[in-house]
């Protein structure tokens, strides 16, 4: 299954991510405002970071997605239920986007 996502409203930018890498895997968006290569190794470090969490609290329970709120940008960071290893990577214009499809 495609999805293209290149015209969908109020995504700056979208990838997936190898958790474990940090490498961007495929990518949709982006640009000179939004560096994908970047944003992939830099939030697998929040992924991460949020799996010692759970661990280290004995938390037994998983990442459904990461909500950031900035103030112009929404990101949102969900490991891929089929490979959790694997994250989506998407980052949203705060005014033009829906969050709740987003999720979706």
């Amino acid at each position: 299954m495609r999805t293209d996502i290149s015209d969908a409203a109020g995504i700056n930018g979208a990838c997936l991510v190898d958790s474990e890498s940090g490498l961007m895997l495929a990518s949709e968006g982006g640009g000179w405002r939004l560096d994908l290569e970047a944003a992939s190794a830099l939030n697998t470090q929040v992924v991460k970071a949020k799996l010692q969490a759970i661990e280290t609290l004995g938390l037994d329970d998983a990442i459904q997605d990461v909500l950031i709120t900035l103030g112009k940008q929404l990101h949102l960071i969900r490991p891929l239920e089929a490979n959790p290893a694997m994250f989506l990577y998407v980052a949203l214009d705060k005014k033009a986007a829906n969050l709740g499809m987003a999720r979706l």
